[in-house]
Parts: structure tokens; sequence; C-alpha cells
């Protein structure tokens, strides 16, 4: 089960810069209420809590079938639609292009060179794709997917049983083509806002084409969810894990978060989460800056500044106790004192050793971290990775005062993108576009 230690956040491990027990006990009461207001489901996205008892047998249907015809799988997404199962491929399957199939390419940008080469490395005969976008009209996606949609139709006759997506139920320009070319499709719950969508069909169809069991994400999620449900601030991690970065954020000017996962695979889960947790949070002048980093390589380039930079960070470290398999360091090179110690050593008993002595380095000078501590990277537990950062950030959502669902800061750039493009009814953010491109001919060397 995970685990969330935050010995390293109190004032008794780390002095005056920590947070006391009085602290937390004194926001007890807002903490029942928002536990309430989650519980009483006061707002509608919260159905992402839901999604945890879905029936995944037409998920399992369409990844067999995609499985057993193509040999290459691209997603076309951004944001929640891309990070998401991209997190569940890097984690549980690593390195899987090399050799498994179908080699799954994620294309979670526009820009040009990337689509470029993919479309160089496939054939597009054997190739499904599955757009994602919950609206229909997110332009990055909606433009990749016109490309490929103009590709495949020009090449293969039966162009439409290549394409899946996953959109909204009844809604959007992606469900009217899709129900016009006849494309099979993935409900996107309507309540469920992309950011807190891995745990639908976004990412368990992903899983399920690389083979990885839906069923033992979701019961992981299940599992984490009942710790995760407890009124009690100190029985609930989720809740803890929110109450002490705000605190530190509001009282100790602390609002910079480094996520270090200790294994490579959860590099995108670590962006996932920061995704997450920036776009609920960072509203009406508040939120803290999540930030990802990767452990031990990061110790290599960051550390110095976590340990003598501004304190104005807090670390937190996702460690694994078991790797599931270990590399034995061979008793060589004996006559040279700085290798000789590593002989007889094993790579987790290295990384987990850098990991617990970098906590107590920052802890020795009053920088405050906590660890989040996984039995190993496996469907189960990452299951319960995704539901923990998702009932945390929904609560630090209430805590601060925000929307955690909504994010209006991001429309307006798609309004001037929008305007730019040409798109109906946006002139005048292209009008704004062109006055604003004036104003910065001056400011140039």
């Amino acid at each position: 089960m995970l685990e969330l230690n935050f010995s390293n956040m109190m004032g008794e491990v780390i002095g005056e810069r920590g947070i006391s027990e009085r602290q937390i006990e004194g926001i007890k009461t807002t903490v029942h209420d928002i536990d309430r207001r989650i519980k009483g489901r006061e707002r509608n996205e919260l159905a992402f809590i839901d999604l945890l008892e879905q029936d995944t047998t037409e998920i399992k249907g369409i990844a067999s079938d995609i499985r057993k015809q193509f040999e290459n799988f691209i997603i076309l997404g951004i944001g929640g639609s891309a990070l998401g199962p991209k997190a569940i491929l890097e984690a549980l399957s690593p390195l899987h292009n090399l050799d498994k199939r179908p080699k799954v390419f994620i294309y979670d940008n526009v820009d040009p060179r990337t689509l470029d080469r993919i479309l160089s490395l496939i054939d597009i005969k054997k190739t499904a794709v599955n757009v994602i976008t919950k609206s229909g009209s997110t332009a990055e996606t909606m433009a990749s997917f016109m490309i490929l949609w103009d590709k495949f139709s020009k090449s293969v006759p039966d162009a439409q049983k290549r394409f899946f997506a996953t959109t909204d139920p009844v809604k959007g320009n992606l469900r009217e083509i899709s129900n016009e070319k006849g494309f099979r499709t993935l409900p996107i719950p309507q309540n469920v806002v992309g950011r807190y969508s891995v745990l639908s069909p976004v990412g368990l169809l992903l899983a399920e084409v690389i083979g990885i069991n839906s069923a033992e994400i979701l019961k992981g999620a299940i599992d984490i969810h009942k710790k995760c449900s407890d009124p009690e601030i100190w029985k609930n991690p989720a809740y803890l894990f929110g109450v002490l970065l705000y605190i530190m954020d509001k009282e100790e000017k602390k609002n910079i978060n480094v996520i270090v996962p200790y294994a490579d695979g959860l590099k995108s889960t670590a962006e996932w989460f920061c995704q997450l947790w920036a776009e609920s949070l960072g509203k009406l002048g508040t939120g803290s800056t999540p930030y990802p980093s990767i452990g031990t390589t990061d110790q290599h380039s960051q550390l110095q500044l976590w340990m003598e930079g501004s304190e104005d960070k807090v670390i937190i470290f996702v460690k694994i106790n078991d790797y599931g398999c270990d590399l034995k360091i061979p008793m060589i090179f004996h006559d040279m004192d700085g290798l000789s110690y590593l002989g007889g050593h094993t790579l987790s008993e290295l990384i987990k050793a850098e990991e617990e002595s970098t906590e107590l380095a920052l802890a020795r000078i009053k920088r405050p971290n906590m660890s989040i501590s996984i039995p190993k990277v496996d469907a189960y537990h990452m299951g319960q990775m995704f539901h923990f950062f998702e009932i945390a950030t929904a609560f630090a959502g209430f805590l601060y005062g925000v929307n955690p669902f909504n994010q209006p800061g991001v429309e307006e750039g798609k309004n001037f993108t929008y305007g730019m493009m040409g798109k109906k009814g946006y002139e005048a953010k292209k009008e704004e576009v062109i006055k604003a491109r004036e104003k910065k001919m001056c400011w140039r060397v």
C-alpha cells in the first residue's frame, strides 16, 4: 500500500522551519468540511471518483482487436489526454517499442518534425490511431487528426476501421465525425475533466493495448480510495499531503514543489502530476508551482539548488521498495579506494542509499521534504498513485478556495490561437495579435 512519510516536514525534525502538529490541528475543522463536500459531490466534476467502479468490457474488447490487427498504435492527444497514457506506458512497459507490439507512438504536440518522423516509421496499412479529445475541438489534436485521416483515407479503403475516438459520449466535433465515418468510440464521462481522466478509457485503453490488466489499475485505485476517504486528517495521506503543501505555501512561503521519483519509468508520472497540480490550483493569484525531477539523475543537476538555493521549495520523493529485479556490482578494482567500496552491493541498494541520503542531507539543513513509498512499480500501485494524487489535488483546490476542475487561464491563449488561425467569431482576437506584434517590433536585438 502507498505510504506517505512526512517526518521531514515537521518542526520536531527540522526545527522552526518545519510544521507543528498545532498548525495541522488548527485546520481540522476545515478538513472535515471539505471531506463532507467531496463525499457530497459538491461539484459534478468529482465524478472522476466514479471511474473506479466502471465496466471495462468494451475497453478490453477494442484493445484486443487492436493487438490482433495492428503493428503500430498512435495516440493523438495533449495535456491529460497524452500525459496519462504516457505515464502508464513508461512505467509499466519501459522501452516498449524495442521488443513489443504494437509499437506505441504518443503524439502530444504539433511539432511537424515529430509527426513527420512517426509517419516515416510506420506502415499506414498496419497502424491504428486513437484520437483523444473530450471536447472534440482541441486545435492541436484535431489538426494532427485531420492530417492522419487525410493520409489514411487516401491510402487504405477501410481507413475508418483504423481510427478509434475517445471523446464526449454525445457531443462535439469528434463525436460528430465518428458517427459520420463509423469510428469505434469510447466515452470520456461528461463530468470527468481531462487531467482527471487517466483512469477512464483515456488511459485504460492504452494499458490494455500494451498488455496491462486495467482491472489491476482500478483495484489499486479502489483500495487507496478507502484510505483517502477517512475524515480524520492524521489517517488520510491524500488530505495530509494537501494540507502540508498548503501550510508550507501560505505560512512558510515555500511555494515550489519538486517531485522526485527514484525510478526512470516514473518520470512521465511526475510530469502528469505537475499538470494536474498546476492547472487545478493555479488560480486567483494562488497555488504552488510543481516541478518534475528524477532521482538519482537530478542529484547531479538540481540538488545544489535544493540544498543552498532559495528556501522556497518542498521536495517530494517517490520511493520504490522493490524494483522487481537487481544487478550486483562485481568485486573488482580492489586496489582503488574510490571504487572498491561498491563491490558486492547491488544497484537497488545504491539507488535507495542515494534517495535516503538526499532526504537526510536536506533535513539536516532544515529543508522540508517528504516521501511517498510504493512497494513496486506495477499496475496495482500505479492505480494507487494516480488516484492518491487526484484526491489530494481536488482536496487542495477546496482548501485554497478555488475550483480545481476549471482552467480559465488557458482559454485566453486558445482564443488568440483561434483568431490567428482564422476561426469564425474570433476576428477581434486576430486584430489584438497584430497590434501586439507592432508593439514588439522595437524591442529586438
